[in-house]
């Protein structure tokens, strides 16, 4: 009987820690398989480098870097993290076109943003 519980507990445990994995990549194992992730929400954390609009335009973007590489991020949002902060983001990941079974303008489209103080 407790080894029975003890099994359960364990792929229960197990199971969690694979779908938080799947949920909350680094932005190498993005890059490297994009596929994976494609159309579904992720989460990243990292600090801005760069952030740049159009006047006019509803789309602004920015990128972040979390140490392990470096991803643009496209917001509707009015607000515009700065160069230098600590971010988190939720959103989609999507490529601009598929070239040769390889993704081009491999994406976040912002859903939600923590700005860490």
């Amino acid at each position: 009987m407790m080894r029975r519980f003890i099994l359960i507990v364990t792929l229960v445990v197990g199971s969690s820690a694979c779908a938080l994995s799947l949920r909350n990549p680094d932005i190498a194992d993005l890059q490297r398989h994009p596929g994976r992730y494609q159309d579904r929400t992720v989460s990243v954390s990292g600090v801005v480098t760069s952030s740049w609009g159009v006047p006019l335009v509803p789309f602004r973007f920015y990128k972040v870097d979390d140490g392990t590489g470096e991803v643009t991020v496209l917001s509707q949002s009015s607000r515009m993290p700065a160069k230098g902060e600590h971010v988190r983001v939720k959103g989609r990941v999507q490529d601009v076109a598929v070239l040769g079974g390889r993704p081009v303008g491999l994406h976040i489209r912002e859903e939600d943003l923590y700005v860490k103080r």
